[in-house]
């Protein structure tokens, strides 16, 4: 069987190859190649029986996605995407990236007929839910983005759902938290000092919290993210029955929490590098996050996360410290 990857290169990509890589199947058919694109060529372990093959591009040009597709891989998952705060600064560029990107994607897979059914898993985001919100979000919450990186994210899934109906992708969107405790650097993501006030003093450096210890979010771990993946690509969609877009488990959170089990994991001193810097604009993309979600339909599906930041952070010493 094989698989490609789209988005290889990321974090979250890396995550899945170790783990498909780890497990040699999916859904109990063996993974003979895996297909990794990514704007950047993506790395991959040199020592696996599995075949492994690199592709860089462009995902909003409608070619790429035509020649990744054209081998008719059996799974797709779908993780290439420009992050948040790159997609609200430059609006033209997260548009072709994001949505468009994935209209090619989808169309790439449509063209080739011939009954290719394809399960295509796309990493959706919390951010398709725009506040004033309920207490806990459920699933059927409209959606009404307050980004553009949550419009994009939007209109993909309704872009999936609607070839998902009419039998041209095998399709399911996940929801994903925001996923930290990320490893390695600082990328521009709005999101992205949720895991630098963690990962910074663990590494023993200065971390900028940018919002107040009050704000409250909804995560789960790199570890979680590559599991969601695997087990999205395994489930049987019928079981959906029609509605494909499921929010992921997780925690909710407030940072005194996060800084609280960072202080109980790492002790004080760690806690001391945290430094309180409020950037406004930063302040005001987050007011508009989601803060807790309802996920019993992906819980009852088989979906699972962690139940306590310390976990959280454990996983990423345990994973991602210092390697």
């Amino acid at each position: 069987m094989e698989v490609l990857i789209l988005g290889g290169a990321g974090m979250v990509g890396q995550k899945l190859l170790k783990k498909i890589i780890e497990k040699k199947q999916i859904n109990g058919k063996s993974v003979s190649k895996i297909k990794l694109f990514d704007i950047v060529k993506a790395q991959y372990p040199e020592n696996t029986e599995i075949e492994i093959e690199t592709f860089t591009g462009d995902i909003s040009k409608p070619e790429t996605s035509k020649n990744l597709v054209a081998s008719k891989p059996e799974i797709i998952f779908h993780l290439a995407a420009i992050v948040s705060g790159q997609a609200e600064e430059e609006f033209d560029l997260g548009w072709d990236i994001n949505a468009k990107g994935s209209w090619g994607l989808f169309e790439a897979i449509r063209s080739l007929g011939d009954n290719y059914l394809p399960r295509l898993v796309f990493t959706s985001s919390i951010a398709v839910f725009g506040a004033p919100f309920p207490e806990k979000i459920p699933d059927n919450f409209f959606t009404t983005p307050l980004t553009s990186y949550g419009a994009q994210k939007a209109v993909s899934e309704l872009l999936l759902a609607d070839y998902s109906r009419k039998g041209m992708i095998d399709g399911i969107s996940i929801r994903l938290p925001t996923i930290c405790v990320r490893p390695g650097k600082p990328n521009l993501a709005a999101s992205g000092f949720f895991s630098g006030i963690i990962r910074e003093p663990l590494n023993g450096l200065e971390a900028r919290l940018p919002v107040n210890t009050s704000v409250r979010h909804w995560y789960a771990s790199p570890r979680s993210a590559a599991g969601f993946l695997m087990h999205a690509a395994e489930l049987d969609t019928s079981k959906l029955n029609h509605r494909i877009n499921l929010s992921m488990p997780g925690l909710s959170a407030t940072i005194e929490d996060q800084i609280d089990a960072l202080r109980r994991v790492a002790g004080e001193d760690t806690v001391k590098l945290i430094k309180h810097d409020i950037d406004p604009k930063i302040d005001k993309i987050v007011s508009g996050w989601a803060r807790d979600l309802d996920t019993q339909r992906a819980l009852d599906l088989g979906f699972r996360a962690e139940t306590n930041f310390d976990e959280i952070i454990n996983v990423y010493i345990e994973d991602d410290l210092k390697k």
